[in-house]
């Protein structure tokens, strides 16, 4: 037979109750005892404990998150950015020197330093005539810290086939915050790949007839960009470049193809600056063979 209703056993930790047919059930009775002597049930102090290492547990986590935010919390609420200064003042002098010096350290603007043989480095518009250059949108109204703060490096082969730009991208060129506006993107490439297009043209002149892009991955702001162009196709008045716009580490966020076709009345147009003002040197005839223009 089953013990007694109200029997004790193993010392009165457990009181023994008898159930249906043989089968007994074994309840816990024991409580524990609070600092302040008030009797607690084990289940309360159990309940006790995993809220307290839940709440340290996300304590940690929080705090590693916000000094080492993870990516998508980043893109989904980017940290606040100062306001970019004004460019003439101390603090808009200082950052663009901070960018310029930045952007002559980079690793791989040395080692196409030492490609002199096959590149040649130059900086399209950096000497454009100011009273051209306040109309100009990204070599004027972009031309600030926070935004294209200092003019593009760009280093072309001896052919003009290909080129590689180095372009810095501030906080204040986003869509998204903290995201480069994705019609920025599109302008640079547009610029890169037509300067590939135009001297590979006879007439140095030419308009961009389609532009088709493909965005493969979010660009964040403030940032160093790689703009690599290359020439497909060049027949009479038409060219077709492709380009791509990676990050220093290599990753490819978009990629295009375009093309451009030189007027017919280009002719009439024939301007020896505009090979300086694309920071072409002197004796440089692109793969169509077509002469060089003096300066």
């Amino acid at each position: 037979m089953g013990p007694m209703r109200g029997q004790l056993s193993w010392m009165g930790l457990f009181r023994v109750r008898p159930s249906v047919g043989h089968t007994h059930r074994i309840s816990s009775t024991r409580t524990l005892s609070s600092p302040t002597g008030v009797p607690v049930h084990p289940r309360r102090a159990v309940t006790f404990l995993s809220v307290a290492t839940t709440v340290s547990v996300a304590s940690t986590f929080y705090a590693l998150g916000s000094i080492y935010p993870p990516e998508l919390a980043t893109f989904i609420s980017p940290r606040p950015g100062p306001p970019s200064p004004v460019a003439d003042s101390p603090e808009g002098i200082a950052r663009t020197a901070e960018v310029e010096s930045s952007l002559q350290s980079l690793p791989i603007v040395k080692q196409l330093r030492q490609q002199t043989e096959q590149f040649y480095e130059t900086r399209p518009f950096a000497d454009y005539p100011e009273e051209k250059r306040i109309h100009s949108f990204t070599s004027g109204s972009l031309r600030a810290p926070g935004r294209l703060a200092v003019p593009p490096l760009l280093f072309a082969k001896r052919d003009d086939s290909e080129t590689i730009v180095i372009v810095h991208v501030g906080r204040s060129l986003c869509g998204h915050d903290g995201i480069v506006h994705g019609g920025l993107l599109a302008t640079l490439l547009d610029e890169s790949m037509a300067r590939t297009a135009l001297v590979n043209l006879p007439g140095r002149i030419g308009v961009t007839a389609n532009l088709s892009l493909n965005y493969r991955a979010p660009t964040k702001a403030d940032q160093f960009l790689k703009i690599t162009t290359q020439l497909i196709e060049q027949k009479g008045r038409k060219v077709v470049v492709s380009g791509r716009v990676e990050d220093l580490g290599g990753k490819v966020l978009v990629d295009a193809t375009s093309t451009f076709v030189e007027p017919r009345y280009a002719g009439m147009l024939k301007n020896p600056a505009i090979d300086a003002a694309l920071g072409r040197p002197s004796g440089t005839a692109g793969v169509s063979g077509s002469q060089e223009v003096s300066p």
